[in-house]
């Protein structure tokens, strides 16, 4: 199969929309790729084998909606993003579709702003959303004037990069690992508890616990699974070198992929505790980071994967599949939470908090809501003294003082103005501001470019003029909240307009 990746280079052809097409003043060598958008619809025709459109129908992918239309199938992508290695060996690349303006000529601009969406939600993901994103895979979007760079790989190829360059600075290593054997010789210290319990009857045997070298630590078999995961991907010859190195190593089993959360978790324990040097330690770090992003998307649930022919339904195959209204949402929620605690530290956001909204008369709940984004703004100030005991504590009551300032609704959908706003959008909104009585509430939305600007909505109350709580409805806070389409730049990661100078207001 031919890839582009740093290690080889062939001629670049995309086929797109049933015709083929080259990226424009593009360098990038190419590949075998197959490049579509949410919301297009394929058929056979889009394909190089019609033995691949069979297999995705055979499939059953949740990103795909089956549709019978002039007596011919159809596969429809759904809110997807991610790359699907074909049996033919050519990889079907799916990328996001803000508008109906996106064509084939914007795939090198929607490949730049993906990638620069993966490295930040595969940190994330990485660190259980304790950090904040890494900004600086931002660094090159930062002036609207700099030209994007010719040369963008396909999300295959790139994730394919990233492996790459942090597996060079990582080679599998012998470490000591603890190993219990049941034996006939007495070695290493002796487990009584689990010798009495499984050796009571057979006392020539003991259960011993002892310290061996082994390349078998969690974080090696871990990086050998994504690596084993990637490699249909990688020329034979590169392949080959690398399996070499890491011949030694076992891959995860079915059972330790089905937790592969609780194996990263033991194995980035065990990293910790190895006599590395930090720069090594945190090569190791990162690329266990990325080998458990990779491995996690395979265990969601993608399919039925009906296909008869399948020869070993346990061999994993290339196929990353992310929801982009999940990814929009996590990746936009970080980066505005970002964006508020840089202002002050009294900003404090909480992700997905679900509250009851409604009760019944015995106080039972009846319908809670969750919004993406809760921003909480406390009243105590930045501490001066750090070493001052007294100072901290007076500043950890304070915590618990505050008040909900912003109530944030993120949505990946296409907003050409204002009034395309949802009534179910509205209606969420203005829920929030009476349920939070917050001071603004925001639905952010996706766009590419700075030209889109937030937009303010005014609510407009309906009461009678002789209406003796008419004043009462007035002093309601819920009325006085401000509800904002707020655009979110996803070339730059930010959020258009002047935000910031407000915010201290809220």
């Amino acid at each position: 199969m031919i890839t582009n990746n740093p290690y080889y280079a062939k001629e670049h052809i995309i086929k797109a929309n049933s015709r083929q097409t080259r990226v424009p003043n593009s360098s990038v060598a190419t590949m075998n790729v197959i490049t579509v958008f949410e919301h297009q619809r394929l058929t056979v025709h889009d394909f190089l084998h019609a033995s691949d459109f069979d297999w995705l129908i055979a499939q059953e992918f949740a990103a795909f909606t089956i549709k019978r239309k002039r007596g011919q199938w159809q596969l429809k992508v759904g809110h997807y993003i991610g790359v699907i290695l074909l049996p033919s060996g050519i990889t079907l690349e799916i990328l996001p579709k803000l508008n109906q303006s996106t064509q084939t000529s914007d795939i090198v601009q929607t490949r730049h702003w993906v990638q620069g969406m993966l490295s930040d939600l595969i940190h994330l993901d990485a660190h259980n959303n304790h950090k904040l994103p890494n900004t600086k895979n931002f660094g090159q979007f930062s002036s609207q004037s700099t030209p994007l760079p010719l040369k963008v790989l396909p999300i295959s190829d790139w994730l394919i990069e990233q492996f790459l360059q942090r597996l060079m600075d990582y080679q599998p290593t012998k470490h000591y690992q603890a190993q219990i054997e049941n034996q006939a010789s007495l070695q290493g210290r002796l487990l009584i508890k689990e010798q009495l319990r499984h050796n009571s009857m057979q006392p020539h045997k003991f259960i011993c616990e002892s310290s061996v070298l082994s390349y078998d630590m969690l974080a090696n078999r871990l990086i050998k699974s994504a690596l084993v995961y990637l490699m249909p991907l990688l020329p034979q010859l590169i392949s080959s070198k690398l399996l070499q190195l890491w011949q030694q190593v076992s891959t995860l089993n079915n059972r330790e992929m089905q937790q592969v959360a609780l194996i990263y978790a033991q194995a980035k324990h065990q990293l910790d505790v190895q006599p590395l040097q930090r720069q090594k330690l945190h090569a190791a770090q990162q690329l266990v980071d990325l080998a458990y992003w990779l491995l996690k998307q395979t265990t969601a649930v993608t399919g039925n994967g009906i296909d008869p022919n399948r020869q070993n339904s346990s061999q994993l195959r290339l196929c990353l599949l992310i929801d982009m209204n999940q990814a929009f949402e996590q990746w936009t929620s970080q980066r505005i939470a970002s964006m508020f605690q840089q202002v002050s530290s009294n900003y404090r956001p909480f992700y997905q908090t679900q509250s009851v909204w409604l009760n019944d008369a015995e106080g039972l709940a009846c319908l809670s809501i969750r919004p993406d984004l809760l921003i909480f703004k406390t009243v105590s100030d930045d501490c001066q003294n750090q070493n001052d005991i007294v100072v901290s504590q007076t500043k950890a009551k304070d915590k618990t003082k505050g008040h909900y300032s912003h109530v944030i609704d993120i949505k990946w959908k296409y907003l050409p103005h204002a009034a395309a706003i949802s009534a179910s959008d509205a209606y969420q909104l203005t829920s929030y501001a009476q349920a939070y009585l917050a001071g603004q509430v925001w639905l952010v939305y996706p766009v590419l470019g700075s030209d889109r600007q937030p937009v303010a909505l005014k609510q407009q109350t309906h009461y009678g003029s002789n209406d003796s709580s008419s004043d009462n409805i007035k002093n309601n806070e819920s009325i006085d909240a401000h509800l904002w389409l707020m655009p979110f730049d996803v070339l730059t990661g930010t959020l258009n307009g002047e935000v910031l100078p407000h915010l201290d207001k809220a």
